[in-house]
């Protein structure tokens, strides 16, 4: 006869909702091994570019919990007409602005074009830099196959390395734009080679930007390390915006796969605009602005 036990039944143990990249409530740093929980888990997460202090505090304040100070910096904070005149020293800087207007998020910086691409022995002395003046978590880096490499030697240093797939904008005269890559057979099956060589060099995460969402979708299932998404659909584990994008400040035509969640660049601009009347109409300073 079967014995059958009155004792309830055992319920699968809830998450952790503390350790949830996005709306935990721990305080510390998030690090790699964080990263890592978060894709065993199937927890997909937000990262966001910035590069000051003043901006990066208030996405560590919504909880946003991976920052990049990305070479983005380039076309949208510092006024060049792509990523690639970026500097190691512009990085530097504003890697350590960020970092120091955080307190938990993974601040990531950017390996800018030129600082890398000599081999194994440039890559490290500039990551290094970047670890050890501005105080970053982690760096990041474009390409696949071809930065294998450089990859594998940061990891053996110590210094976590998120890679770059897909469209690479440093690589911006070779393409003659940004076209979307991984279209067709032969271009699919590099990119799932290049995503696997980054991962068996030791990075912790690979972003894949431009590329087609049935391909993104592919390449994450195969991979063990989270895949963050920029224009490659809904089925990468995490997704990554340049803030100025995300939050209506760029001005013109911005990319297809952005979604604008404010329109800041109308709000800043009529908040000066009302300040220039006040001035020249003689409302400001009024009597309470002032002392005696």
């Amino acid at each position: 006869m079967t014995h059958v036990s009155s004792a309830p039944a055992q319920k699968a143990p809830a998450a952790d909702s503390s350790k949830s990249l996005y709306g935990g409530t721990g305080t510390r740093r998030i690090t790699v091994r964080d990263i890592a929980a978060a894709k065993q888990r199937g927890e997909k997460w937000p990262m966001l570019t910035a590069y000051d202090a003043m901006t990066a505090s208030v996405f560590d304040e919504s909880g946003i919990p991976v920052m990049l100070v990305g070479d983005s910096m380039g076309n949208c904070h510092l006024g060049y007409e792509s990523t690639v005149p970026v500097t190691m020293d512009e990085i530097t800087m504003l890697s350590a602005a960020v970092v120091r207007g955080t307190e938990r998020a993974l601040i990531v910086g950017d390996l800018p074009f030129g600082s890398y691409q000599e081999g194994p022995v440039q890559a490290l002395r500039n990551a290094t830099r970047l670890v050890k003046d501005a105080g970053v978590g982690a760096v990041k880096l474009e390409g696949g196959e071809r930065s294998a490499d450089q990859i594998e030697l940061l990891v053996q240093s110590g210094i976590p390395v998120m890679a770059h797939v897909g469209l690479t904008p440093q690589s911006v005269n070779a393409y003659g734009g940004y076209p979307v890559q991984g279209r067709g057979e032969e271009a699919a099956q590099q990119l799932l080679r290049d995503a696997k060589a980054v991962q068996n060099a030791g990075a912790f995460a690979v972003v894949l930007e431009l590329v087609p969402a049935e391909l993104a979708a592919e390449v994450t299932r195969s991979l063990h390390i989270p895949t963050v998404g920029i224009g490659a659909g809904a089925e990468c584990d995490a997704q990554v915006l340049v803030w100025t994008d995300m939050a209506g400040m760029t001005g013109g035509r911005v990319p297809r796969f952005v979604k604008q969640y404010a329109q800041l660049r109308e709000v800043l601009g009529g908040a000066a605009k009302a300040f220039a009347e006040d001035v020249v109409g003689g409302g400001y300073p009024a009597a309470e602005h002032s002392f005696h």
